[in-house]
C-alpha cells in the first residue's frame, strides 16, 4: 500500500485511459514534500508511467490544481518545448480522494545539485546550457492563444503584480526592521522596465526542474506556477541560479548545480537567448534584481515559520545563517539596481 494511491482503483482508471497497460500496476513515491507529489506507476510489462497528485491532507486548491498543470503540460506537448506525453486527468475524487493526472515516465538524470551536476560528462555540459537557454527562448515565443493557453493569467504588468504580491508577503512575515529589503523595493517601483511581450513563464526555470540527458533537456517539470507575463523574469531566475564555481559563498547556495564548473557562462546564455528572440535585453540586471529581493520575501516566510516554531520543535535550522542569506540577497538587488 503506498501512501496517497488506491492501487485498486487507480489501476481500474488507467486501465481505461492507457490502451497499452498491462495490469497488475506496482506504486512508488518519487518525489514528495509540500508541493505536488509525484509516483511511478510501473505495469506487469514493466512499461513505466507517472502519476501527480496534491500533497496528502487539506490544500488549497488554487495552490495545487492538478487540472491547471495537466492542462500545460498537454498544451505543450507538440510545441518544441520537450514535456511528457499526458494520458488524462482524473477530476473524480472517489477514484483517489484527489484530483491527478497520468503522463509518460522521461528516463534521465535531474540535476538538482553541484553533485549529481559533476556526473554529467563535461563535454556535454557546454551543449546542454546551450539547450537549456534555446529551449526558453522556444517557450517564450510561443503564442499562448495559439497553443490554447491564452486564458492562462493576465498578460499585461507582471511585475508590478509580483512586486506588489510579494511586498505585501513581506510585510506579513517580516520579523524585524531590514532597511535593504525597503530600499530593494524603492528601486524595483521606480526603475521598472516597460515589459518587453506577453509570453508563457515558467516561474521555475533551473536545472534542477528537468531531465536530462546526452546533453539535452528531455522534459521540463514542474509547470505548477506557470503563468503569462514578462518573459524576462524567467530569464532573470535562470541566470541568478547560473552560479559559477568562483561564486561560492559558503551557504546552501553553493549546490547549485553550476558550480560544479564546465557550463557555459552567463554572457554566453543571454547573448543566444537575445538572438533567437530579438528581445531588448538592456534591463536584464532589472529583472536579476527583481528575482533576488522577491526570493528574500520567499525565504522570510519560510523563516518566520520557522522562528514561531510552526515547523515543529524537533528542527534542525539555522536560523541566524538563513537570515543572513534574506539580507545578502537584498544587498545583491540593490546592487544589480545600481544603488
Amino acid at each position: 500500500m503506498v501512501e496517497g494511491i488506491d492501487s485498486e482503483h487507480v489501476t481500474a482508471w488507467l486501465a481505461a485511459q492507457v490502451p497499452a497497460l498491462t495490469p497488475p500496476v506496482s506504486y512508488a513515491l518519487i518525489a514528495g514534500g509540500h508541493s505536488n507529489l509525484t509516483y511511478s506507476a510501473v505495469d506487469a510489462a514493466g512499461r513505466c508511467y507517472v502519476i501527480r497528485r496534491p500533497p496528502l491532507g487539506h490544500v488549497l486548491e488554487s495552490a495545487h490544481d492538478m487540472g491547471r498543470e495537466h492542462r500545460i503540460i498537454h498544451a505543450l506537448c507538440d510545441s518544441g518545448v520537450p514535456v511528457a506525453r499526458t494520458y488524462g486527468l482524473c477530476r473524480d475524487v472517489a477514484v483517489n480522494d484527489a484530483p491527478f493526472f497520468v503522463m509518460d515516465f522521461v528516463a534521465g538524470v535531474v540535476p538538482h545539485d553541484d553533485v549529481v551536476a559533476a556526473q554529467i560528462p563535461p563535454a556535454e555540459r557546454l551543449t546542454l546550457s546551450m539547450d537549456v537557454i534555446e529551449v526558453l527562448a522556444r517557450l517564450h515565443r510561443l503564442d499562448p492563444d495559439a497553443v490554447g493557453l491564452g486564458g492562462l493569467g493576465r498578460k499585461e504588468n507582471y511585475i508590478a503584480r509580483q512586486l506588489k504580491r510579494w511586498a505585501g508577503q513581506w510585510e506579513q512575515t517580516r520579523t524585524e526592521p531590514v532597511p535593504v529589503m525597503e530600499e530593494a523595493l524603492r528601486l524595483l517601483s521606480e526603475r521598472m522596465p516597460q515589459q518587453v511581450g506577453a509570453s508563457i513563464v515558467h516561474g521555475d526555470y533551473r536545472l534542477g526542474n528537468f531531465i536530462v540527458g546526452e546533453g539535452r533537456i528531455r522534459a521540463v517539470l514542474d509547470w505548477e506556477l506557470c503563468t503569462l507575463g514578462d518573459p524576462l523574469a524567467d530569464l532573470g531566475y535562470l541566470l541568478n541560479t547560473w552560479m559559477g564555481p568562483d561564486e561560492r559563498r559558503g551557504d546552501a547556495e553553493d549546490r547549485m548545480p553550476t558550480t560544479a564548473g564546465g557550463f557555459a557562462p552567463r554572457e554566453a546564455l543571454l547573448a543566444r537567448y537575445a538572438e533567437l528572440t530579438g528581445f531588448d535585453l538592456t534591463h536584464i540586471d532589472y529583472y536579476r534584481a527583481f528575482q533576488q529581493w522577491r526570493l528574500a520575501a520567499i525565504r522570510q516566510g519560510v523563516y518566520k515559520r520557522y522562528l514561531v516554531g510552526a515547523m515543529g520543535s524537533a528542527r534542525d535550522f539555522d536560523l541566524d545563517g538563513y537570515q543572513a542569506v534574506i539580507v545578502r540577497k537584498a544587498e545583491i538587488a540593490v546592487a544589480l539596481l545600481g544603488g
